[in-house]
């Protein structure tokens, strides 16, 4: 079990816990700790309370008790440190691929030339550099999910936050966008929480997986395989040992 606790993270999770009306805790009193630039994943069945966490951790909901610190300070609302990326990819449909990547500086600001070369930059990252002034229904499902990880790093956010963003994509295009995803947040020392229900994805992203279950974290797992990640160690003994462990313990989870 982790010994990060209560404020020793770059993100701290205090306690947290979170109802809907008078139902019982969605989320029960949950503490949960990431080091600066650390890539941890929360694992859990549908209706385990996973999105609800990081909606918490996001900002777009206010815990019932306890707290939610990044950096040492108490989280008031969503901010321009914290980006965030759904399971769908909620682009635009009038506005163009580059467009869309620059849509959280345009809302704040006036866009600068330099906004344009990094979006540009970010969609030769993800290989959509000859995509940049088509609209996202000439993208496939694969594309668009690069596009609105484009966009949650425009900014640069200290944490990144993402719910299932892959879900729908074929095996190949997941794996591809994993990879993707692990060189821009290493190239940004960005701090990511990662919420999935597949085993598999969570050992290959991740520092550390925590499994939630019945509103609670049941099970922390460290995730001991050399970075930078590559596709071969998903057929290696060491990375099926941790699914396994990590499936026994989803098992015998309330």
């Amino acid at each position: 079990m982790s010994t990060e606790r209560h404020g020793e993270g770059f993100v701290a999770i205090e306690q947290a816990s979170y109802r809907y009306g008078a139902e019982a805790p969605i989320v029960d009193r949950v503490d949960w700790a990431i080091p600066r630039g650390a890539f941890h994943c929360l694992i859990g069945r549908s209706g385990s309370g996973k999105t609800t966490l990081l909606k918490l951790a996001a900002g777009l909901l206010a815990p019932d008790e306890g707290c939610v610190r990044i950096d040492g300070a108490a989280l008031e609302g969503p901010g321009t440190r914290i980006g965030f990326v759904f399971q769908q990819p909620t682009l635009l449909d009038w506005l163009s691929v580059i467009d869309n990547v620059l849509l959280p500086l345009s809302l704040k600001r006036s866009l600068r030339a330099e906004d344009r070369e990094k979006a540009r930059e970010l969609l030769d990252l993800v290989s959509l550099g000859d995509y940049a002034h088509r609209h996202p229904a000439q993208l496939s499902g694969g594309q668009q999910s690069r596009v609105a990880v484009a966009r949650a790093l425009i900014a640069e956010p200290d944490l990144l936050l993402l719910d299932e963003p892959f879900a729908a994509l074929d095996a190949l295009t997941r794996e591809e966008l994993q990879d993707d995803l692990l060189a821009l947040c290493a190239m940004q020392a960005t701090t990511v929480l990662f919420v999935t229900h597949d085993i598999t994805e969570a050992v290959y992203l991740a520092d550390r997986v925590a499994i939630m279950a019945a509103g609670r974290l049941h099970h922390e797992l460290a995730v001991d395989l050399p970075r930078p990640r590559n596709r071969a160690m998903r057929y290696g003994q060491a990375f099926n040992t941790l699914c396994l462990e990590l499936r026994q313990a989803m098992d015998g989870a309330p």
